[in-house]
């Protein structure tokens, strides 16, 4: 079973690099979500309004900086396209904010 949801995870891995692969092919140098800059969030990953008012909640709360919020929107960026999603929408973002408060917890420090 686990060799199944492997493959699964795989193929939608490989369909989300084809898509940012053709989201960024007229830019040189940026082949992936990770790579964008300021100007390129702004472009391809700007929230909903929902969700932008969830990742501004969350960044006055939790005193984040403005690189944290450009790292929250990449990873949204990257949620949106695993969901086969055009747009960021508040579900992803509220993802990546877990996944960016997992990362700063004391989770595996146990």
């Amino acid at each position: 079973m686990l060799h199944v949801v492997s493959c699964f995870v795989y193929a939608g891995v490989i369909k989300a690099r084809a898509i940012q692969s053709m989201r960024y092919k007229n830019h040189p140098g940026i082949h992936c979500n990770a790579q964008m800059t300021t100007a390129l969030l702004h472009k391809y990953a700007e929230p909903d309004a929902e969700g932008m008012s969830r990742l501004r909640e969350a960044i006055t709360k939790m005193n984040m900086s403005a690189r944290a919020y450009d790292r929250i929107l990449k990873v949204a960026r990257t949620i949106a396209d695993l969901d086969a999603s055009v747009h960021v929408r508040q579900p992803h973002i509220m993802e990546a904010i877990a996944y960016r408060n997992l990362d700063r917890s004391n989770y595996f420090n146990l």
